[in-house]
This record gives structure tokens, C-alpha cells and sequence, in this order.
């Protein structure tokens, strides 16, 4: 069935399109199906969240779009260009300049100070130096960073790590955050400080944010949920002009409903 002028409108407007995706797992006769006719657009500018219990798909749907992973069908889409189609120094390049990533562990490298892990993609790009420095100070004064520059990863707490990580993603301005349950190793304070910061890194600077979790909380700073089960999409709420409050506990109906977890 053809697209409708509408529909290739849309599909222009969006910075990610993601198109009746799939990914199988396993060999033949032990086949398991992780995605199912995934597909949903995103704007730039968008704060969204992927939520789902364990094994509902959506670390794997975060990973097919950093194309840390491969699809087994459909096609994703990032300002137009099909990225399951690039070459491996394509893939490499892509992520380099059009992605930024937070994971759960921080994945900082314990011999470069907080100050030189932030500089780390803006090093390999070749960035003059003066600039670099000028880039970095600026970004961890907004983080709340600024003080610990000098420090190592070993020297200060996880959500200090965690608002440095979040800024080495950040630093070359990429097209795309991608968030793997960056709170999960912090405790509540330092979870919701550094929700405040990407929150507002969304709302002042215009980041686009996927983030996945599988905390109500956590979740309710986002302008949007996506609910997977079984590795389709089994709802989708939108913030609005509604309190976090009550976004929250919008979330953990719909969560309620899909039999998943609420948070500790």
C-alpha cells in the first residue's frame, strides 16, 4: 500500500521514523520475536520515554536505533537517511556525530579526569584545543559538574558521574540522546537531580531524548511514553499540559494495565 502525501509529510517532519520493525532472535525452530511491527515518529526537540516490563523489547528497540543492533524488518529512519543501510564506516561515523549515549553504568574511564572523559568525543574530533576547553567548561557549569572537573570517576559520587556522562553525550550537540536507564545505579536525589538537568537540557536547548526505564518516576519528566508488550507497542500517553504529578500516576495506570512492574 502506497504512502499518502500526508503520511510522507509527516515521515519529513520527523526527526526519527521507525516503520513496522522486527527482530528475531535464535535458529530456525527456536525463533524468538523481540519486536513486532514496531513503529512510531519522533520530533525533534521530543522527550520521550520506552517503558515496558522485562523482556517487553525495549532495550533492544533503543539498541536497532543506535544500530548497536540490526533489524530483521522495516526500516528506521534519522533526518530522512535509512540507517540500516549504512556501511560498518558509515555505522561508525553516524554514531559519532549524529548520537549520544548515557548508560546505566556511566562507562567513564577511570584514568581520565571528569574534565578529559566530557572532552573525550570532542578529542577524537579534532577540536581545537582552546575550543574544547571553553566547550566543556560550559557544559558542566550547566550539569552542576563544574566543580569536580579535575577529579577522577573514583573521587566522586554516581550522580556526579552520571551528570558527567550525560555531558560527554551531549558535548557535539548530537541529533539524538540515547538514554538506557541512566538512574538505575543512583539513589533518588541523585536520580532526580540529574532528571532536572535533562529535562531542562530538553527544554532550553532543544535535545531529543529516548530514554528507556521501567520507573513511573523516572518516566514522568518525559513529554511522552511508549509502553511495549511482547515487543509491540501497547500504548502511548502524552504529558501535555498535565502536572508531573499527575502524569506520574497516569503512567502507573497504564502500567497497572500491562501488568508491569511499579517502581520500589
Amino acid at each position: 500500500m502506497g504512502q499518502t502525501t500526508g503520511d510522507r509529510n509527516r515521515h519529513r517532519q520527523s526527526l526519527l521514523h521507525v516503520e513496522h520493525i522486527e527482530k528475531y532472535y535464535g535458529s530456525p525452530g527456536a525463533v524468538t520475536k523481540a519486536l513486532d511491527q514496531v513503529s512510531f515518529d519522533v520530533r525533534a526537540g521530543e522527550f520521550i520515554s520506552i517503558m515496558g516490563a522485562s523482556g517487553s523489547g525495549k532495550t533492544t528497540l533503543l539498541n536497532c536505533i543506535s544500530t548497536i543492533d540490526t533489524i530483521s524488518a522495516g526500516a528506521i529512519l534519522l533526518d530522512g537517511r535509512d540507517i540500516t543501510a549504512l556501511s560498518g564506516s558509515e555505522t561508525a561515523a553516524f554514531r559519532r556525530d549524529s548520537l549520544g549515549f548515557v548508560f546505566q553504568d556511566f562507562n567513564l574511564l577511570d584514568t581520565l579526569t571528569l574534565e578529559e572523559n566530557i572532552a573525550l568525543p570532542l578529542t577524537i574530533s579534532e577540536v581545537p584545543p582552546q575550543e574544547i576547553d571553553r566547550r566543556v567548561r560550559r557544559i558542566a557549569e550547566r550539569l552542576r559538574v563544574g566543580d569536580v572537573l579535575r577529579k577522577f570517576p573514583t573521587q566522586v559520587s554516581g550522580g556526579q558521574k552520571q551528570r558527567c556522562a550525560f555531558a560527554r553525550a551531549v558535548i557535539c550537540d548530537p541529533k539524538l540522546i540515547m538514554a538506557d536507564e541512566p538512574t538505575g545505579a543512583l539513589d533518588s536525589n541523585a536520580s532526580r537531580t540529574l532528571l532536572e538537568v535533562m529535562a531542562d537540557f530538553n527544554k532550553d536547548m532543544g535535545a531529543t531524548i529516548l530514554m528507556v526505564t521501567h520507573d513511573a518516576f523516572c518516566a514522568s519528566y518525559a513529554g511522552r511514553i511508549l509502553f511495549l508488550k511482547d515487543g509491540r507497542i501497547f500504548n502511548e500517553i502524552f504529558k501535555g499540559e498535565k502536572t508531573r504529578s499527575t502524569f506520574y500516576h497516569e503512567i502507573l495506570d497504564v502500567l497497572s494495565a500491562l501488568g508491569g512492574d511499579r517502581p520500589c
